[in-house]
């Protein structure tokens, strides 16, 4: 190769957005002249690195904007000692199969400190790896957010905004505050999400304590149909989580 098609050659990949052909190309190139390569094989390899860090770095920026709490897996929830949901089942709804294209919903149930807010994060970073768009917030927060938009009468626009999330995961649904403007959008973002995407709630109220939530009845009952048509419902039951971990503390202190 010419001292000009060298200097040419990064220059070219560079306007052609193929950053990582564009540093490996040279290294790969000796690879292949020692190796024998063919020019197709060499032409692939160099295909395949750049489709492959494509992916790495499209994961990396899902992963960031899906705002998931870190150290939440399924290998780090413990389903031995939580009634209501099996690694199995866990890992079928993590792979987003037969619900998160049809847009159907998946809510989680049970009394604080049993791991609800775990699993859905868990569930919302396999979704991630399997190539879904997912967005993680505290419903009060989100709410907060679309409070501000209805004020400034950009509601429409900052839920379509949500739209290109293939999963909303809602957690602590049920510290909303009973008040006529929160529960409107949040009832308007359950509508509009209604069998187009997928949303995954936790909460500890159970469907008769949610008029403590939404202020019109009519409005929670349309809320809660909207939600269950054809979603999963998981109810966890066991020892909480903090419990345990604050009791094994208190054992360590006293062994020491």
């Amino acid at each position: 190769m010419s001292k000009r098609e060298q200097a040419l050659l990064p220059l070219l990949l560079g306007d052609l957005r193929l950053p990582t052909i564009r540093q490996r190309w040279e290294e790969l190139s000796l690879k292949a002249s020692s190796e024998g390569w063919s020019p197709s094989q060499y032409l692939l390899t160099l295909c395949e690195e750049e489709l492959a860090s494509r992916q790495r770095r499209r994961l990396k920026r899902r992963i960031e904007e899906a705002h998931l709490p870190r150290t939440k897996s399924l290998e780090t929830y413990n389903f031995n000692v939580i009634q209501g949901v099996t690694k199995l089942k866990a890992a079928g709804l993590a792979s987003g199969e037969g619900w998160i294209q049809e847009g159907m919903n998946l809510l989680i149930f049970g009394p604080p400190g049993v791991g609800k807010t775990h699993l859905a994060a868990a569930i919302g970073e396999q979704l991630v790896g399997h190539g879904f768009r997912v967005l993680f917030s505290r419903t009060t927060e989100l709410v907060q957010k679309l409070q501000a938009a209805k004020r400034s009468l950009t509601l429409p626009a900052a839920i379509d905004k949500l739209d290109k999330y293939d999963c909303l995961i809602l957690d602590d649904f049920g510290y909303v505050r009973k008040d006529e403007l929160e529960t409107s959008v949040l009832f308007e973002l359950i509508s509009e999400r209604y069998e187009k995407k997928s949303m995954v709630i936790t909460c500890n109220q159970p469907f008769s304590d949610w008029e403590q939530i939404f202020t019109d009845k009519q409005m929670a009952v349309a809320a809660i149909d909207r939600l269950v048509h054809t979603a999963t419902i998981l109810e966890l039951n066991g020892e909480s989580y903090r419990r345990r971990q604050a009791q094994q503390r208190k054992e360590e202190r006293v062994t020491v």
